[in-house]
């Protein structure tokens, strides 16, 4: 099944969180921060949206900066996406 998000919306996946310090110390599953950083999966076709033109800027393959609590939790087939609107995208990692 894929998942095919429409106008502004971009499917996020998240990155897997550290599970070791920078100075080599293991860290407990629940110790471990998960990174506001994800991968963008699929990324709708803009258009117009409240009234204005939205013309996608992030590209699938490219890494976000998403806020804390932002857009929508799903879970297919045992994996975790979440669906965002481009405009919660806080930037995009180079």
């Amino acid at each position: 099944m894929k998942l095919k998000p429409l106008a502004d919306r971009v499917v996020l996946k998240q990155n897997a969180a550290e599970e070791r310090t920078s100075s080599g110390i293991f860290l407990a599953s629940a110790a471990q921060e998960k990174p506001e950083i994800y991968e963008v999966i699929e990324v709708g076709p803009g258009g117009i949206v409240d009234g204005n033109e939205v013309k996608m800027i992030v590209k699938p393959g490219e890494s976000v900066l998403v806020g804390k609590y932002s857009g929508s939790k799903i879970k297919l087939e045992d994996v975790e996406y979440t669906i965002v609107r481009q405009s919660d995208i806080l930037a995009v990692i180079e």
